[in-house]
C-alpha cells in the first residue's frame, strides 16, 4: 500500500514543501528512509517504531520504504517523525488517506508517543501558506509561535494518539484560537525603564536621538556610570514592531530554536553576547549555517559591552552587516542569508583602569597603555558608529535620590512621532529610518541652511573626520530635526550632531 503525507523542510529562514511517501510491501521486514536524509532523519526509524508500539499500534513486520521528495534537497531535523508515523498508519488502513489531504504535518516523536516541538515552525507555516496550504497539524508547544498568523488553521497535537483520533474523527482537536498581535503587545512588561537611570541627561538625550533615527551608539565612561543599564533600556524607547517585523524577527529566533514562551516576539530583540564570543556565534555558522547573534538582534538592539575586549576579527565581521542589513553564511553543507538590521549599542571604559577623566578616582594608566587599549577598535568600525557619547560617573549623593526621572513610555512617544515623520517621508522606498539613507537619497533629504553647511564643513576639517563620519553627522542632524519638528537642518541641529563625534578627536585623534 502507498500513502502520502504533506510536510515541510527548512532552509535558512524559509521552508520548502516535502512530500512524505510511505510504501508498504510484502517481503523481508525492513525500514528504509530515502530522499537525502541527514543523520537525525535516519534516526526517525527508531523513534517512530518505539512511538507506535508505546501508543498501542502494531508496527508492520513488512518491507517499509519512506521517500522524502524532492530527493535532491537535503532533509534535516526530526520534524518528519510525525508525518512518517501517520503515513504508516494510513498504509495499514487505520487512517483514511483523504484525511491527510490539504494538511501539512510536522513534529518530533518521543519514544512514548508524545509530540515534541521542532525548530523553525513559524517559517515553515508561513512558507506553506504562501503555497496555498491552510491547515497544519503540529506540536502543541509550537502552536504559540504560529497562533497570530491570520488564515491558518492550527491543530495542536500533544501525542501521536491525539493526532490519530483527530484524523479519524474519533476525537477532533479544536483548532487554535488566534490571538491578535495588539493583544500580545498589551500584555508585555519591560524589565528595565529609563526612569530608574540617575542623572545622565545628555546620554539619555543622545539615546533618544539614536532610537528615533536607528543610529549606532558608543557609550564611553568609567565603571558604574550606568552604561549597561541605559543600553538595556534602549529597546523600551524603540517604536513597537509592526506585525510584519515581529514575524520576521520570530522566524530567525524559530530557526535558531530560541523562541520566547509567548511564541511571537512582542519586544524588540536585545542580544548581548559575551566578549569571548567567537566569530561563528556572532555572525552565524556551524554545519547547518544557523543564524548568529547579529541576526537574532534583527529589528532590535545588539549590545557589545566592553567593546575593546572583543577579538579584532569578531569586531571587523560587523562592518559588512552594518552596511548591508543582511549576512550570508556559506558552509560545506548549507548556504543561508539572514537579515541583520539592528541598532548597535557599544560600551567601553576610557582607559584600561577605567578612571580616565573621572572626578572621583585618578587614572593610573600610562599614555601608551591608553593608546594600545583604544587601538583595539579599528577606525573603519568607529566610522560606522554614528554617535560617541561620553558618560560621566554619578556622585554618591545622587544614588540615594529616590526621585524618578522621565520614564521610557514618554520618551517612546517622541521617538514614535519622529519615526512617523520618516515613514511618511520614505514611503515604499525600502528605507525605514534616517540611519539607512544612502548616497543617492542623502542630498535630497538632508538639506541644510548655508550657515549649517559652513559649520559642518569647518567642523569636519578641524576634527579631520572621514567622509563617512561627515554623512553620519548629517544623518544624526536629520533625526534631531525630526524630533524638533523642523524640516530644514540648521546650525543648532548640526552643532548638536557634531558634539556626538568629538570623541573622535579626544580619544583617537
Amino acid at each position: 500500500m502507498l500513502a502520502f503525507v504533506q510536510s515541510c523542510g527548512l532552509s535558512g529562514i524559509d521552508g520548502f514543501a516535502v512530500s512524505v511517501e510511505i510504501n508498504l510491501d510484502h517481503g523481508m521486514p525492513m525500514f528504509e528512509i530515502v530522499g537525502l536524509p541527514d543523520a537525525s532523519v535516519k534516526e526517525s526509524r527508531e523513534r517512530v517504531r518505539a512511538a507506535l508500539k508505546n501508543s498501542g499500534y502494531q508496527f508492520p513486520a513488512e518491507r517499509l520504504t519512506v521517500n522524502l521528495a524532492p530527493a535532491d534537497l537535503k532533509k534535516e531535523g526530526p520534524a518528519f517523525d510525525l508525518p512518517i508515523a501517520l503515513g504508516m498508519l494510513a498504509c495499514m488502513g487505520l487512517i483514511d488517506q483523504a484525511a491527510l489531504e490539504d494538511v501539512c504535518v510536522f513534529g518530533e516523536l518521543s519514544l512514548n508517543g508524545a509530540v515534541r516541538p521542532v525548530r523553525g515552525a513559524l517559517p515553515m507555516v508561513i512558507s506553506e501558506m504562501e503555497r496555498g496550504v491552510k491547515r497544519f497539524l503540529l506540536p502543541a508547544e509550537n502552536a504559540g509561535e504560529v497562533g497570530c498568523i491570520e488564515g491558518a488553521q492550527i491543530i495542536p497535537a500533544d501525542t501521536l494518539c491525539a493526532a490519530v483520533r483527530h484524523l479519524t474523527g474519533e476525537l477532533p482537536i479544536e483548532p487554535l484560537t488566534p490571538v491578535a498581535y495588539r493583544t500580545l503587545i498589551s500584555r508585555r512588561q519591560f524589565a528595565e525603564d529609563f526612569c530608574h537611570v540617575k542623572g545622565q541627561h545628555k546620554a539619555k538625550r543622545a539615546l533618544e536621538i539614536a532610537a528615533a533615527g536607528g543610529h549606532n551608539v558608543l557609550l564611553i565612561g568609567p565603571p558604574g556610570s550606568g552604561k549597561t543599564l541605559m543600553a538595556r533600556c534602549m529597546p523600551t524607547i524603540l517604536p513597537d514592531m509592526t506585525f510584519e517585523e515581529a514575524l520576521e524577527a520570530t522566524r530567525i529566533h524559530s530557526v535558531a530554536g530560541v523562541v520566547p514562551p509567548t511564541g511571537l516576539l512582542t519586544e524588540r530583540p536585545f542580544r548581548s553576547p559575551h566578549h569571548t564570543a567567537s566569530h561563528a556565534s556572532l555572525v552565524g555558522g556551524g554545519p547547518n549555517a544557523l543564524p548568529g547573534e547579529i541576526s537574532k538582534a534583527h529589528n532590535g538592539v545588539l549590545f557589545l559591552d566592553e567593546l575593546p575586549e572583543y577579538r579584532r576579527d569578531v569586531l571587523e565581521a560587523l562592518r559588512q552587516p552594518m552596511e548591508d542589513g543582511f549576512v550570508t553564511i556559506t558552509r560545506v553543507n548549507a548556504q543561508s542569508t539572514y537579515p541583520s538590521r539592528f541598532v548597535l549599542v557599544c560600551s567601553m571604559n576610557p582607559c584600561p583602569c577605567g578612571n580616565l577623566g573621572s572626578r572621583a578616582k585618578q587614572c593610573r594608566c600610562t599614555p601608551n597603555e591608553i593608546r594600545r587599549y583604544l587601538n583595539r577598535i579599528s577606525g573603519p568600525l568607529l566610522d560606522r558608529i554614528d554617535m560617541h557619547i561620553e558618560v560621566e560617573s554619578i556622585p554618591s549623593e545622587r544614588l540615594s535620590d529616590t526621585t524618578l526621572s522621565e520614564d521610557s513610555a514618554h520618551i517612546r512617544q517622541r521617538v514614535e512621532a519622529a519615526r512617523a515623520v520618516q515613514r511618511r517621508r520614505y514611503g515604499d522606498s525600502g528605507i525605514h529610518s534616517n540611519a539607512e539613507l544612502n548616497a543617492r537619497t542623502l542630498p535630497g533629504v538632508c538639506k541644510m541652511t548655508p550657515a549649517a553647511s559652513a559649520l559642518l564643513t569647518a567642523s569636519t576639517e578641524k576634527m579631520k573626520l572621514s567622509n563617512r563620519a561627515y554623512t553620519r553627522i548629517l544623518k544624526v542632524a536629520r533625526t534631531i530635526c525630526d524630533l524638533d519638528g523642523v524640516e530644514l537642518i540648521g546650525e543648532e541641529q548640526v552643532a548638536e550632531a557634531v558634539q556626538y563625534r568629538t570623541l573622535d578627536r579626544k580619544y583617537w585623534g
